[in-house]
């Protein structure tokens, strides 16, 4: 069983007032020593109260902030990108900002175009990294957005796996056990490509008086307020076809699901790392 830790990581006292504890890692603190250190503003002490003690669970600022993966040499190689392609930190981002800065970066590393159809997988991110269809995105989650591809591009599997929490793991082993209908430790190729589409997607904030996540990990029924958005109908997750023969067992999903896991920690509505479709 995983143990969330008994004093608040703020001010490490004890007190038998109500601890926030992070879905994500082991720390848990006070909502007044949240406030007093500037981590809780109006909006999100709202969501800290509503969330924190339900199975949607609110991520801690450590856990929240993607960019506290990085090592100082993975950052500074981030942010040297970013002064080359002339993107000023802390600015929002539009859909032609943020094309300009993908077709700059693949043209550096690959010295040619983009290609047209990974301009449209950029765009698809862009609109996944802007939920409320505001026409931006806010630079935390274009850092955050950033910092998990970086992460992919340059650390091993292995490597990303290590990063993982406890609590992390156990939720996944619950996704996976859930596709698992048949008990014989192993799940189709269709149905782990399901699990980046349904356990490991953001959903908007104004769901969340329904207790689903904004970033929910778990089985979404066609009829819950996460199946819809803003009265939609549900995007429709193809089932695997007879050709997707490969089997995957509990550490190739794990593998294969990393970076997903991952960039669902940021409480942001944002979907940081949309799948392949």
């Amino acid at each position: 069983q995983i143990l969330n830790d008994e004093m608040c990581e703020i001010c490490e006292v004890w007190t038998a007032e109500s601890l926030f504890p992070c879905r994500i890692c082991h720390r848990v603190y006070h909502d007044g020593c949240l406030r007093r250190m500037g981590y809780l503003q109006k909006d999100s002490a709202v969501e800290v109260t509503e969330t924190a003690h339900t199975e949607t669970g609110w991520s801690c600022y450590y856990c929240d902030n993607l960019n506290l993966l990085l090592t100082e040499e993975e950052m500074y190689s981030l942010m040297e990108t970013l002064r080359n392609c002339k993107i000023i930190p802390g600015v929002c981002l539009t859909l032609d900002d943020f094309l300009h800065y993908k077709h700059q970066v693949h043209k550096q590393q690959f010295e040619r175009t983009m290609p047209e159809a990974q301009e449209e997988q950029a765009a698809l991110q862009f609109n996944a990294l802007d939920p409320d269809k505001k026409g931006h995105i806010e630079w935390q989650d274009f850092l955050s957005h950033e910092s998990i591809q970086l992460l992919q591009k340059i650390r091993p599997q292995n490597a990303l796996l290590r990063l993982l929490t406890p609590k992390e793991r156990e939720r996944a082993r619950a996704a996976f056990l859930a596709l698992d209908q048949d008990n014989d430790g192993f799940i189709g190729e269709g149905e782990c490509r399901q699990a980046r589409h349904t356990w490991f997607r953001k959903h908007q904030k104004e769901m969340l008086s329904c207790n689903v996540s904004i970033s929910h990990v778990g089985p979404i029924s066609e009829g819950s307020p996460a199946s819809s958005r803003n009265g939609k109908s549900p995007e429709k997750i193809l089932p695997a076809t007879k050709q997707e023969t490969r089997n995957i067992d509990w550490p190739g999903f794990l593998r294969e699901n990393v970076a997903y896991i991952l960039a669902a920690r940021p409480n942001s509505a944002a979907l940081h790392l949309k799948p392949l479709a």
